[in-house]
């Protein structure tokens, strides 16, 4: 059970627990939404339930069902290629302003998040935790767009991240080796701490496009035994 803090907007508190249980995979791709059970959950009505559901479904992380009801979206092989290209065209902007402005400190928090991504996989080796990588691979790239000072470049993002998010879930679950940020963040971070914006700009093209590749792999993997066991 999610613990609601009354001390703060009731609706605002719904809302973000329904986004951190999609987001976190407990509620699967395309499984269906059941307003009962959520408010039992959460221990509130189910007024906040639909209210939250309903911003939700504004963000496209929830979507209604042919024959009613509500659903949490799936991601299809092209959502999830033009949400790549996407972050691409974001990130190299991102990265390229990161490098002019970055301080120490700033830096420091970039190297422990792939620090804390080595610890993880060292410790880890036998069964990944795809979440906790998941969420250190969002901070390290949210730090970047946030260092380069560009705020309706970091809200696109964000809109962009948060798909990404289901659309990572939904591949992990399935193969936690699709994700592989340790390396290729390394490089990333070297090029940021140098200030070469070409270099940087370089890494992080490579990084998103070799991640695009592993996950529309995983897809049509996942897409072909789908249509075998139906």
């Amino acid at each position: 059970m999610i613990a609601i803090q009354r001390s703060k907007s009731l609706r605002e508190q719904v809302y973000q627990a329904l986004r951190k249980i999609i987001l976190t995979g407990d509620l699967a791709s395309g499984e269906r939404i059941v307003e009962t059970k959520l408010a039992k959950q959460l221990n509130v009505s189910r007024t906040p339930i639909r209210e939250a559901i309903g911003q939700l479904q504004r963000e496209k992380l929830i979507v209604s069902n042919p024959n009613g009801g509500f659903r949490v979206a799936k991601m299809s092989i092209k959502d999830a290629v033009q949400l790549y290209d996407c972050r691409i065209a974001l990130e190299e902007v991102a990265v390229a302003g990161a490098c002019k402005l970055v301080n120490s400190q700033q830096l420091k928090q970039l190297e422990q998040y792939i620090i804390s991504a080595e610890q993880l996989t060292e410790a880890n080796s036998g069964e990944l935790n795809s979440f906790e990588l998941l969420e250190l691979d969002y901070q390290f790239h949210h730090l970047i767009a946030e260092i380069s000072d560009n705020q309706w470049l970091l809200a696109l993002l964000e809109q962009v991240f948060d798909k990404m998010a289901l659309l990572r879930v939904q591949t992990t679950q399935h193969n936690p080796q699709v994700l592989e940020i340790r390396l290729e963040h390394r490089q990333i971070y070297d090029a940021i701490a140098s200030k070469n914006p070409d270099l940087a700009s370089k890494f992080i093209k490579q990084h998103l496009a070799a991640s695009k590749v592993r996950v529309v792999g995983e897809m049509e993997i996942m897409t072909h035994q789908e249509s075998n066991s139906n």
